[in-house]
């Protein structure tokens, strides 16, 4: 008997060593395609590539979203070296068009729908033939890498590509899933993953399902760009909260961390590269020299600001393959709005938290009143009218004994002997302005 357990095992060890488990991973491709997906899309590709795997399954349903990102993820998928497959569960609309071609196998489910991958700007209208042409090229390149219709790709871009039977010259082309499988853009029509692997004879393969790590979350989520507004005014408020006040403290760590989350999340996303990294940090270090070092404001704290707004504008544009009116709009909006929102944060600071015990200690809160006791000068207007003697000749001006107290006093208009009986006519501020009394 523990023999036979023996010889099992062998069997078992060897059968397993000469036919190993078949592996799939699956990757998901779902809602808004942003910049944030094309981490998690590398690394599942990544991850299936170093486990082995057969095949790596994309399960797509979107109506599009960047076409910058749709391009990384595009190049992530053609680089690939392992087996590439689209499940179309749904939809594949503009930029997800582009993800799906991009794969070996394209398979939709019944009634799902690909196309429409003409260029638009945030409103829906479309952008300029420029645009087009960018987005035409990546259509037709990837589909004749993958042995597809290089004229339906087109077709899914520019109405004015003719396929007959399909669409005429003033039609988009959107296939539905039937469509698409007559004119050779989806290999077949299936409903489920388990039907997908079947025809990739890969039937009773372990299935590995991928799912977006915190990192991953986190980087996608500080890339909206309503946080990275957010971030970029938490920036500019603790720097000059700090340079309005003395030393090191909690808004200045504050606004370097938010900064620090900015342009990270920027330079993972390939919006950000190491050169716009350092024009920031330039741009600081010659305002810090305009503000300590150099007096006035001049051309080193001008530079240095037009060196940070280049720097946050080129992080929020990133390495574009063209750009737009709508692009750069909105790039500016992004920063017009931190830095208007950094200016009300800082008058609210100035307006309400005087009362706070934190802000007292980042400014005098008290006012310094003479009712507080508080003077910036002696007070000598209680000595108008009274009378003394000049202890010294005055010539103007000179001492004079008033109530047993020495002030300094000036003659109002004569020379005035030592000895000689004064009385004070009137004060200005400090000077005391005195008469002689004639006998």
């Amino acid at each position: 008997m523990k023999k036979m357990k023996i010889l099992l095992a062998v069997f078992l060890f060897f059968t397993a060593f000469i036919y190993p488990q078949k592996k799939v991973y699956i990757a998901y491709i779902e809602d808004e395609i942003d910049l944030g997906l094309a981490p998690y899309i590398t690394r599942s590709i990544s991850d299936a590539d170093k486990a082995g795997a057969d095949a790596i399954i994309f399960k797509i349903n979107t109506f599009g979203g960047r076409v910058d990102a749709a391009t990384q993820i595009k190049d992530a998928i053609l680089a690939s070296n392992i087996p590439t497959v689209a499940f179309v569960n749904n939809r594949a609309i503009s930029a997800g068009a582009l993800i799906t071609i991009s794969c070996q196998r394209i398979v939709m489910v019944p009634g799902s729908s690909i196309g429409a991958a003409t260029v638009v700007d945030q409103t829906g209208e479309k952008v300029s033939e420029k645009y087009q042409s960018y987005m035409r090229s990546e259509m037709r390149s990837t589909a004749e890498r993958n042995g597809r219709r290089t004229d339906v790709a087109e077709a899914m871009v520019d109405e004015r590509v003719v396929i007959k039977g399909l669409v005429d010259s003033t039609q988009l082309a959107t296939l539905t899933a039937d469509e698409a499988l007559e004119y050779g853009i989806a290999d077949t029509l299936l409903t489920k993953i388990e039907d997908v692997l079947e025809f990739l004879d890969l039937k009773g393969a372990t299935i590995v399902r991928v799912e977006s790590n915190w990192a991953e979350d986190v980087v996608r989520f500080l890339n909206h760009p309503l946080i990275a507004s957010l971030l970029i005014m938490i920036g500019f408020f603790g720097l000059f909260t700090e340079v309005k006040t003395p030393g090191w403290g909690v808004p200045g760590t504050a606004g370097i961390a938010a900064l620090a989350l900015f342009f990270g999340a920027s330079y993972i996303l390939q919006l950000a590269t190491i050169v716009e990294i350092l024009m920031f940090i330039a741009g600081l270090l010659l305002i810090a020299t305009e503000i300590f070092v150099i007096p006035g404001f001049g051309i080193a704290g001008i530079s240095g600001i037009l060196l940070i707004v280049a720097s946050l504008f080129m992080s929020l544009v990133g390495g574009r393959p063209f750009l737009d009116f709508d692009m750069i709009s909105m790039a500016i909006i992004q920063i017009a709005g931190a830095i208007t929102g950094a200016f009300i944060m800082v008058l609210l600071l100035a307006k309400f938290l005087p009362k706070s015990t934190v802000f007292n200690k980042l400014v005098l809160s008290t006012a310094t009143s003479t009712n507080r006791g508080y003077v910036s000068s002696p007070d000598f207007k209680s000595l108008v009218g009274k009378e003394g003697i000049a202890l010294t000749t005055l010539r103007p001006a000179g001492t004079a004994e008033i109530d047993g107290e020495k002030v300094d006093v000036v003659a109002d208009s004569e020379y005035i002997k030592n000895g000689t009986k004064i009385r004070v006519i009137k004060t200005e501020g400090m000077r005391v302005v005195v008469v002689p009394v004639k006998q």
